[in-house]
């Protein structure tokens, strides 16, 4: 006797036997069992889920005459009766499947059609079942269209189909539609348990679940891979065998690959990805299986507990990995996992394509000790009032350097200091400034006319005590103002209040400088507008900065080409990080936001807008001030 595979020879032969669709199977049991049967049905889902063995139940329950001879239309056909047997072996007359995919035309479609004027022969109901119905062509949909709306009361249609995008609306509209879900890999795990129970083979746990996931929600596809496994294994499932089979990288080599991008190893990262070079794992089964475990520590650090697997031996290892990696480098990790696998096919060589994404991590993460590791803070005289003028570029003048605070219309607009930290929020007059922080690989808004705009310097200097600088000002959110009515401003790395510095001045002069000649943008730019100048002398600067992502080699050697370009020397700049004070993002947000207060009081004082506000009931909409 030849073999029956084991997707054939476990078709479900009733409802209670479906598993993973009980939505579909609760609805035609209900309907059954009240007679209140539909004219056509439409299953849609992916491959091997059931599609076919539906409509065959549905057909058996329909016809079956029971054990005796004398049953009727029923939710559980008996499977022993001349029609359920028939219809199981593919030979009742009164059941018809169509395959669509080889019989497209209208020719076929009206031959079947032809047989809808004739009574059932054997059973109760004629089933006409059309498979793969979306690769009908136009004219065979619409010569079927009218006998679907209309059919005899003998007879029924079962359509079925994996695109149902492709189904015409006309078709849709005629059918009662069920979505037959993939299968979750729980699901299959427990189907393919007792498959093997009963065929009296053993199984390791993982090697099910290896075969379960690759399944991809397909019953058929895991049962397809389990008769290939048993033959493979030579009738033992043990999981190095699927695992090789299947061309899955090892749980172990993915484990340690998130280890080494937590510790930012590098060299570790290069060893793992040869090792799986050398064993011929694929890259994209890799970055799958590394997808796969990212999501589970990322529920397992949102929602502590809910993604716990205790029969998983992995489980207790993905809990430690997601303590030690930051919520925020799982959620970039996972998504350059997913991104990376569209760029291995754009690659010479996928393991290098593979090397390419583990090494993207740590292109934008700090290296491991890095904070323990700066270099130390050197002391510094401060600079004479002729250093500084001969320091200073070309485009701030002398004054804006000599005397920083007599005349604040001459270099950055201020606000006193007091001001900035103790004043309170008015209540009469709230202001609201869109301020936005542009990614780093774009370009800052022209940020020179800041401190040149007379008008603004003037309002800030007459700025009372009870107006604050920049705390009082609120984010609006970008979906509550449309792109229109964004002011895109530098923002400051933190909430520290500006704390105004004789060399907080000149760094600003000297910024300034390079944003009008153009000598920096990208990240250059933002190393400049968000470090402060702790102290100088002749050859040597020193900046302090407080997020480390901005402290690149490449950035700092930039900006010191672009000081000696400027006229500056050949300077050479010292980074460190802690808490700033004084930046020209600051400095440069608290004028755009001064500015914004200043032309929503124009505005409000307006006597056209207020005659609007009295008479129509008109108001502001927060957000529309656009300050050019």
């Amino acid at each position: 006797m030849s073999y029956l595979v084991l997707a054939r020879k476990y078709r479900p032969r009733n409802f209670t036997e479906m598993v993973g669709q009980e939505h579909v199977v609760q609805a035609l049991t209900n309907a059954l069992v009240q007679q209140r049967l539909h004219h056509a049905y439409l299953f849609t889902g992916t491959r091997g889920v059931g599609k076919t063995t539906v409509s065959r139940i549905l057909a058996k329950s329909l016809n079956c005459q029971g054990a005796d001879g004398q049953g009727g239309i029923t939710a559980e056909p008996c499977g022993v009766c001349q029609a359920c047997r028939d219809i199981d072996a593919g030979r009742f007359v009164d059941y018809t499947e169509l395959d669509a995919a080889s019989n497209r035309g209208v020719d076929e479609v009206q031959s079947l059609l032809e047989q809808a004027v004739y009574k059932p022969v054997q059973g109760r109901f004629k089933v006409f079942m059309i498979d793969e119905v979306h690769m009908l062509t136009n004219t065979a949909f619409n010569a079927m269209l009218k006998t679907l709306e209309e059919p005899p009361e003998y007879l029924k249609f079962v359509l079925a189909t994996t695109d149902p995008q492709k189904v015409p609306v006309t078709v849709l509209s005629r059918c009662l539609q069920f979505n037959l879900r993939p299968m979750a890999p729980e699901t299959v795990f427990e189907h393919l348990t007792q498959v093997l129970a009963a065929e009296q083979l053993s199984a390791e746990p993982q090697a099910l679940r290896l075969l379960s996931r690759a399944a991809r929600g397909s019953m058929r596809d895991a049962l397809s891979l389990t008769d290939q496994a048993i033959a493979f294994g030579n009738g033992q499932l043990q999981e190095a065998g699927v695992r090789q089979m299947l061309g899955s990288v090892d749980r172990t080599h993915v484990l340690q690959l998130i280890r080494a991008l937590t510790d930012g190893d590098g060299a570790t990262v290069v060893g793992q990805v040869n090792a799986l070079r050398l064993q011929g794992v694929s890259a994209a089964a890799t970055l799958e299986d590394m997808a796969m475990l990212l999501q589970r520590m990322a529920v397992m650090q949102m929602v502590p507990g809910m993604a716990q697997d205790g029969d998983d031996p992995d489980t207790q290892g993905l809990a430690d990995l997601a303590q030690a990696m930051p919520a925020e480098e799982t959620q970039l990790l996972y998504s350059l996992c997913l991104h990376g696998r569209t760029e291995l096919g754009l690659a010479p060589d996928e393991y290098a394509a593979l090397t390419m994404v583990f090494l993207r991590l740590l292109a934008f993460k700090p290296p491991a000790g890095t904070a323990e590791k700066k270099s130390p803070r050197i002391s510094l005289q401060p600079v004479t009032e002729v250093a500084a003028a001969t320091s200073r570029p070309p485009s701030v003048p002398p004054a804006a350097v000599a005397q920083p605070r007599a005349e604040p219309a001459a270099q950055s607009p201020q606000v006193p200091t007091s001001a900035a930290q103790t004043s309170p929020v008015p209540t009469a007059r709230p202001s609201t400034v869109p301020v936005s922080e542009p990614p780093p690989w774009e370009d800052l808004p022209d940020t020179a006319d800041y401190a040149s705009d007379d008008a603004a310097d003037a309002f800030v200097a007459s700025l009372p005590a009870s107006v604050p600088a920049a705390s009082g000002l609120r984010a609006l959110p970008v979906r509550e103002a449309s792109d229109s009515a964004r002011v895109d401003v530098p923002k400051a790395a933190s909430s520290t209040p500006l704390q105004t510095t004789p060399e907080g001045d000149v760094w600003f002069g000297v910024v300034q400088g390079l944003l009008a000649q153009e000598a920096i943008t990208a990240l250059v730019r933002e190393l400049a507008l968000q470090s402060q100048l702790v102290a100088r002398d002749a050859d040597q600067w020193m900046l302090r900065i407080e997020r480390e992502s901005l402290n690149h080699a490449a950035s700092r050697e930039r900006l010191q080409t672009a000081l000696a370009t400027a006229g500056h020397g050949q300077v050479q700049l010292q980074i460190e990080l802690g808490p700033v004070v004084d930046c020209p993002a600051k400095r440069l947000a608290i004028a755009a936001a001064a500015k914004m207060v200043a032309a929503q009081a124009l505005i409000e004082n307006d006597p056209m807008v207020q005659a609007m506000v009295r008479d129509f009931g008109a108001r502001i909409v927060p957000g529309s001030l656009q300050v050019v």
